[in-house]
């Protein structure tokens, strides 16, 4: 990219990107990424964002023995039955993402894993087995 600055000088940006088969999206892209163009300040939050008190005191219902168990769309919609509004549910569930907490809240069974049956027959007539499949044209061609 660096010829093509260096060309689009004496020649301009499009006939120095055409000369070197360069898309000029490319070329501008390039240059818009350079490190002297990289922001060092930090984002400003916004003036819509939750305070550090409100987000504590989400955590704390959202941790509380009441709620431990129940989603955070549970949690919302019983709070809002007790008249109280903190956030939004997608809030709730940023909140506990940022603490590592975001997996699924309620207990989950664990199914033992299933054992084939091993049938052994030591002897005539002690195992017995039937086949569901049928050929339905052969059973058709019965009933005639």
């Amino acid at each position: 990219m660096a010829a093509v600055t260096e060309l689009a000088a004496t020649v301009g940006t499009r006939a120095a990107c055409l000369a070197l088969w360069v898309p000029r999206g490319s070329y501008y892209r390039d240059r818009r990424s350079a490190p002297s163009r990289i922001r060092t300040a930090p984002r400003p939050s916004s003036v819509r964002a939750l305070a550090a008190a409100e987000r504590e005191t989400i955590l704390a219902y959202l941790h509380h023995e009441r709620f431990q168990d129940r989603s955070p769309a549970a949690v919302y919609a019983t709070l809002l039955d007790e008249g109280q509004y903190h956030c939004s549910i997608r809030t709730m569930y940023r909140l506990l993402a940022a603490k590592g907490e975001s997996r699924e809240r309620r207990d989950q069974l664990t199914h033992p894993s299933y054992q084939k049956p091993e049938l052994l027959a030591t002897a005539p007539n002690q195992l017995w087995s039937w086949d569901i499949t049928t050929d339905s044209a052969y059973c058709s061609a019965g009933r005639d």
